[in-house]
């Protein structure tokens, strides 16, 4: 096995060469791609093949193929390049020309014509590349380029007698020549490692990766278009922070050079903006990066896409109601309709969200009722009974909440709303009227994964500071991922906010689910990696 490593590297190797040479023969004869600096593009390649498909339907309406039954064979084939003549004749005196833009990799060389693919954002084309239409020398140059070349190509469309939508070329530029080959055809980029470390061979290798990421950007876009409709107010706040707040989470730590301070990393975007709504913003959202000192799984990556969102005048309630409707907007918008498959399982994002409290749940999928549990000693005695780990400083609410990690998330595939968790895991969430223990809190379960989180707002700071000395004591005994006392938001609560319904979502979940994604990675144009050195 060393042994062919090492002649894989070596014929690598004088492929690069090859190529240097090429490029410096090109640059001799005054033809350096490097030097151009733009090319007119008219059409990507999908634009070229809708546009001839249209003018093709309209010119040859009515137009019917010959009926060969009962023609021996080369009478039919006789019969059919007759009929693919008159079509030919009567598209190309009407032509459709394109100017496209895109890395070749395709070639096929037939002595005085040629085919080739060019492969460009929206898909790959044919190219018919003729000596006679481009020219002898530009020919020449042609026969010598690379698989990985950037062409640039004029000329018109037309179908081939296979049925195939092409470019007749008219002219063929080399923009940009490339040094290094790519991925052998016939098996691509498969290692997964190389394809996140190289995420720019894996867009030009594999079509599907490509079609994620722009699914991606459309995701965003929608989910800001529905916003937007419902009057909120995109805003940015800051990304390094003395006080990381907002969430359970441990965070990045740096230095300020200027300021001779150390800062961190924001684990969350909650504070900032809901000192927005304190200034009287009333609806507000974030989508950022945020950075959490954790491991790596299929479903958490240390720095992810957040999006939080804050409206002024409503709870809990009105936030079930936002986070269905923008479910199934986006399903409908990004899918085709409201039922969505992931991993072989249809998820049903039409019908009405299912609605459980977290003690149900619990009470549901692990026979316990902690509802009838009166103190912590004996919360703990029934995690000991199932052999579920926790730490001295838990409370009841902890090991409900411990419980439902364990017995109730797997169960959830459907998307479900649990709602009104126990106060001791939600320190910024208002208390539910008549169940001190409990908060006005809710998360949305969708195939076994928690895609959001979000709260009735404390906005008592009376209440919100004691609730941050339990914090700070939890802090001392050792949670890395509780939350500190901020003086400023609290200044800002003494200020008055009004009630308030939050969320976050982690977008980069969502992301997985609509696209069918098996891991976070796969919907991170650059996920976070061990360096190789």
């Amino acid at each position: 096995m060393p042994d062919n490593n090492m002649q894989q590297e070596q014929d690598i190797g004088q492929l690069r060469k090859v190529r240097r040479e090429k490029l410096a023969e090109l640059a001799t004869a005054g033809k350096d791609p490097f030097v151009i600096t733009k090319y007119d593009v008219t059409h990507h390649t999908d634009d070229a093949k809708t546009l001839y498909e249209a003018h093709e339907a309209e010119l040859l309406a009515g137009r019917k193929q010959p009926d060969t039954s009962g023609m021996d064979e080369e009478a039919a084939r006789a019969a059919l390049k007759a009929d693919y003549n008159e079509r030919r004749a009567i598209m190309d005196a009407s032509p459709i020309f394109v100017s496209i833009a895109g890395r070749m990799l395709f070639k096929r060389v037939m002595g005085k014509a040629s085919f080739c693919n060019i492969q460009d954002l929206k898909g790959r084309i044919q190219v018919y590349v003729a000596r006679d239409a481009i020219g002898e020398e530009a020919y020449a140059d042609f026969k010598k380029s690379d698989i990985g070349d950037i062409y640039g190509v004029k000329g018109f469309v037309f179908r081939t007698m296979t049925g195939e939508i092409s470019i007749h070329a008219s002219s063929m530029l080399l923009l940009s020549k490339s040094l290094q080959p790519l991925p052998e055809k016939f098996h691509g980029l498969t290692d997964t490692d190389t394809r996140y470390r190289q995420r720019y061979v894996d867009l030009i290798m594999n079509p599907e990766v490509r079609d994620t990421f722009v699914k991606r950007s459309a995701i965003i876009r929608e989910i800001r278009r529905f916003l937007d409709e419902r009057g909120f107010m995109e805003v940015e706040t800051p990304t390094l922070v003395s006080n990381a707040g907002g969430a359970a989470a441990r965070p990045f730590e740096t230095h300020y050079n200027a300021l001779d301070e150390d800062v961190k990393l924001r684990i969350s975007l909650e504070l900032y903006l809901k000192r927005l709504i304190v200034g009287g913003l009333e609806r507000v959202y974030e989508i950022g990066r945020v950075y959490r000192n954790e491991g790596v799984d299929t479903r958490h990556n240390p720095e992810f896409t957040l999006m939080e969102l804050y409206q002024a005048y409503t709870d809990y309630n009105g936030m079930m109601e936002l986070t269905e409707s923008l479910f199934r907007h986006l399903a409908e918008k990004i899918c085709g309709g409201t039922t969505v498959t992931y991993g072989g399982v249809e998820l049903d994002f039409g019908s009405p969200f299912a609605r459980m409290t977290m003690t149900d749940a619990v009470k549901k999928y692990a026979g316990v009722d902690f509802d009838t549990i009166k103190t912590d000693e004996e919360a703990k005695a029934l995690a000991r009974e199932r052999s579920l780990e926790y730490e001295e400083r838990h409370t009841k609410g902890d090991i409900v909440n411990i419980f439902f990690e364990e017995y109730c998330e797997k169960e959830l595939v459907q998307p479900t709303f649990i709602l009104d968790h126990p106060i001791a895991i939600s320190p910024l969430t208002k208390k539910k009227p008549g169940d001190p223990e409990k908060v006005e809190r809710f998360e949305l379960f969708c195939n076994g994964w928690e895609m959001c989180n979000a709260y009735s707002e404390l906005n008592d700071p009376i209440d919100q500071r004691e609730r941050f000395k339990a914090q700070d004591a939890a802090a001392a005994a050792g949670d890395e991922e509780a939350e500190h006392t901020d003086e400023d938001f609290l200044n800002a609560l003494e200020i008055g906010m009004p009630p308030t319904g939050g969320i976050g979502y982690g977008i980069d979940r969502l992301i997985m689910l609509l696209t069918d994604s098996p891991a976070i990675r796969d919907v991170l144009l650059f996920p976070t990696l061990k360096s190789l050195s």
